[in-house]
């Protein structure tokens, strides 16, 4: 290949590249990145008609220049810090202002500590070199010439540099910070849930022995009267036998229950919620003596989440079971409508044909369910009718937005973060961060004031 093409095909790749990186970087960034390069160009040229200079071209593109180097911060950051030689040495004050922003926003992208000194020290020299260079077209340059051009150098190349590093160095920290608190996080989170998993074996061994023993009991004693009534009482042995598949089924949730405190995995909850296992709850009802309707006003439960079903399942059993209890003899309404987003459940009852005093329940019940419904994100309802009776009524979204109950670690780490045990507490800590933050701000003071007195000279002149 021609020598000659080589540096071409190299700039032909490289605007390539810079062409590809601007389509691949966020919207955001480049409309911020061409706003701020478009304004170094305007405030570098519009002071040059207002108070015009003794070489107007070369302070036009000087500022011109200094309006490109903006965004090659971001790709070429050592081409960037090399690319202020000009701008120092130049006779634009108002583009050597930005200088510093650029020095101390490129240093910061270099990894390499030695690199990044390295092209700090060449732009301080280079400027103070061309600085000498272009005084001396019209003589020697003057000690106190000399001593300017170096004093603006360090405040505009070596300070801003030194305080980039200090951030630099900074930015790191706090990301072993943050991977320091989320493996702390996780710890404390695996530890919870040890202790949480630690007592619902402790409970399930309790129920276990304590109410597993008792329904078992009732469940024997209620077949040796489901036979005894078939015997001796036919009119008693359907109530009798109720009360045998009763006791059955109890045992049965409890195996279930004791399952879900055993294991992490969820509540296998099969047919619940559906058409089929609403039903089967109005007919045990009726079997019990009460007068039930269900009326269903939506399509099956296809798309409806299994926590829903469930929900549903606990709300119509719950209103069932206290209309047996506080208001027996009372026809009962279950409703189920589909909203789309929400489906709503409610048991009506009418009053009891008798009064009856209150019950000595403790609302356990109906607490436990407005628990369930309210981590669905559901609303709950339940008191007396205005025409008499008692309504229980629960508005439960289709797909609930919530995690569910003992998830495992909310979301997972990058990195590796939370995988490797801390840093020592003396190395790493936020006053230490912070310091570092503030530290690197007391650097650019000099640098701040001799922008602003620059500016004021300028002005003035």
């Amino acid at each position: 290949m021609n020598p000659v093409a080589r540096p071409w095909m190299r700039i032909r790749r490289e605007a390539a590249a810079i062409r590809n990186a601007v389509r691949g970087a966020p919207r955001r960034t480049v409309v911020i990145e061409s706003v701020l390069a478009g304004l170094v160009m305007v405030c570098s040229l519009v002071p040059v008609p207002l108070i015009p200079p003794a070489h107007p071209l070369p302070v036009a593109l000087v500022g011109v220049w200094a309006a490109l180097i903006v965004p090659a911060r971001r790709r070429y950051p050592t081409f960037a810090i090399l690319g202020c030689m000009p701008v120092v040495a130049g006779e634009n004050v108002w583009a050597t202002v930005v200088v510093p922003c650029v020095v101390w926003s490129a240093v910061r992208r270099i990894t390499s500590a030695r690199r990044a000194w390295t092209a700090v020290g060449a732009s301080a020299v280079g400027a103070v070199v061309l600085s000498i260079a272009a005084q001396s077209r019209s003589g020697l340059p003057t000690l106190p010439y000399l001593v300017t051009g170096a004093g603006l150098a360090a405040l505009f190349v070596l300070l801003p540099a030194l305080s980039g590093r200090v951030l630099g160095h900074r930015r790191p920290l706090k990301g072993l910070l943050r991977e320091r608190n989320a493996y702390l996080e996780q710890a404390r989170f695996l530890t919870d849930e040890a202790a949480r998993m630690e007592e619902r074996a402790r409970i399930a061994a309790e129920m276990h022995d304590l109410l597993g023993h008792r329904i078992g009991l009732i469940s024997v004693h209620a077949g040796a009267l489901q036979l005894a009534a078939e015997r001796h009482a036919p009119p008693l042995a359907p109530q009798a036998e109720l009360l045998h598949t009763t006791a059955g089924t109890a045992m049965d949730e409890l195996r279930g229950i004791l399952g879900i405190l055993r294991h992490q995995s969820g509540e296998d909850i099969g047919e619940r919620g559906t058409r089929e296992s609403l039903s089967a709850l109005v007919e045990d009802s009726r079997n019990a003596g009460t007068d039930v309707e269900l009326h269903w006003n939506a399509p099956e439960l296809t798309e409806v989440d299994a926590r829903t079903r469930q929900a549903v399942h606990r709300v119509t059993r719950e209103g069932l079971t206290n209309a047996l209890k506080h208001a027996p003899g009372a026809p009962v309404r279950v409703t189920y409508q589909d909203e789309g987003e929400t489906v709503v459940v409610a048991v009506l009852n009418d009053s009891p044909p008798k009064p009856r005093s209150p019950g000595a329940g403790n609302r356990s019940g109906l607490v436990g369910l407005h628990e369930r419904v309210s981590l669905l994100g559901g609303t709950l309802h339940a008191g007396p009718r205005p025409e008499g009776g008692f309504a229980l009524s629960a508005r439960i979204p289709v797909r609930p937005n919530v995690q569910p109950a003992y998830a495992t670690w909310p979301k997972p780490l990058s990195d590796g973060a939370g995988s490797r045990p801390p840093l020592s507490t003396e190395v790493l800590t936020w006053p230490r961060i912070v310091g570092g933050g503030c530290a690197a701000l007391l650097v650019l003071l000099p640098t701040i004031g001799g922008a602003i007195a620059l500016l004021i000279m300028a002005v003035l002149q």
